[in-house]
């Protein structure tokens, strides 16, 4: 059995481990890699690709994916409740086995699944996430100032029920979308992505609820996006874009749920102001609306997902009654 502490505690533990053993053996990477074209293009994929180099990335992230998906459907059919058990156990170690061996893929043929697919598939993932987190939390900390958006009692049931799917996805094929590089931006990626493959290993267990948590995993892709942001423009690029855009919905989403006082939350939104105009002093007030662009994109994209999921949802039921109603009588 799991304790809660100890499994949330050993996952970062071993997530900073794991982030280690990137860095370290990166150090061994020596590739030709094609010219860089521009932003819109993922510099780290061979020239000179073959079969077997795209097959080790598409092999690997197929049987992860299929026993991520397994494991998730086991738990929601054989389990059915909140409690620490060997499910969880193997879900951690089938991970753990993927991500060494994707390590090894590395090392040995390199290539990722970018040589075959956009780098805003691997983006909008991570993005797809974060925007389904905050249409499933949209009752217990709302959408804008703790006020939730009229979001139907069967659209948010659904994406609890199925989240983990889309999850699990976003994770594993945005681990498989790189290779295991060394930059920094790649490290503070895959341990942010080892982070939610840990949260996604313990389903049906109260570390997977825990609000702190999950802030944090929210959180952190401010300090991803940022960091990217500066690697790739340097410091006059767009990094304040990312970083104030995602602590924006902190701001305007996130603490609502911390069980803050309203003076707690004050101080947030007033220390997250001033840094704004501190920053932007100096970079020109005319770029201020920079930091809602993020903000105004995940609360859009929220409105999208829940239309989809509805309208899924009103002909999987228009379906099932015309079939019924065809349906021979005996």
């Amino acid at each position: 059995m799991l304790s809660n502490r100890w499994a949330l505690l050993g996952g970062v533990l071993a997530s900073a481990l794991l982030t280690g053993t990137v860095w370290w053996l990166g150090q061994f990477l020596s590739v030709e890699l094609g010219p860089d074209r521009g932003a819109p293009w993922y510099y780290w994929q061979l020239s000179e690709p073959t079969f077997r180099t795209r097959a080790s990335a598409w092999l690997g992230y197929a049987a992860h994916q299929v026993v991520s998906w397994a494991l998730i459907y086991y738990a929601q059919t054989r389990v059915r409740r909140y409690i620490d058990g060997p499910v969880n156990v193997v879900a951690l170690a089938a991970n753990a086995a993927f991500v060494a061996l994707h390590v090894v893929q590395t090392q040995v043929f390199y290539d990722g699944l970018a040589q075959d697919v956009s780098i805003f598939s691997s983006q909008g993932s991570v993005v797809l996430l974060l925007v389904v987190v905050l249409l499933m939390e949209n009752r217990r900390r709302g959408l804008v100032l703790g006020r939730p958006a009229p979001l139907g009692a069967e659209v948010v049931a659904f994406a609890r029920r199925y989240h983990g799917y889309l999850f699990s996805w976003a994770a594993v094929y945005t681990f498989w979308y790189h290779p295991m590089e060394a930059t920094s931006g790649h490290l503070v990626g895959f341990f942010y992505t080892f982070l939610l493959m840990v949260q996604g290993s313990l389903f049906l267990t109260r570390a997977h609820t825990n609000r702190w948590w999950t802030l944090t995993l929210e959180l952190l892709v401010a300090v991803h996006g940022t960091l990217v942001a500066v690697t790739n423009s340097g410091p006059d690029g767009l990094w304040p874009m990312f970083l104030f855009g995602f602590l924006g919905v902190f701001v305007l989403t996130q603490m609502h749920g911390l069980g803050l006082s309203r003076s707690v939350r004050g101080l947030f939104a007033a220390a997250y102001a001033e840094a704004v105009l501190v920053v932007y002093a100096g970079r020109g007030l005319g770029r201020v609306d920079e930091v809602m662009r993020i903000p105004l994109i995940e609360y859009l994209l929220v409105a999208v997902v829940a239309l989809l999921i509805w309208a899924g949802l009103r002909i999987v039921r228009v379906l099932r009654t015309a079939g019924r109603a065809n349906a021979p009588s005996r």
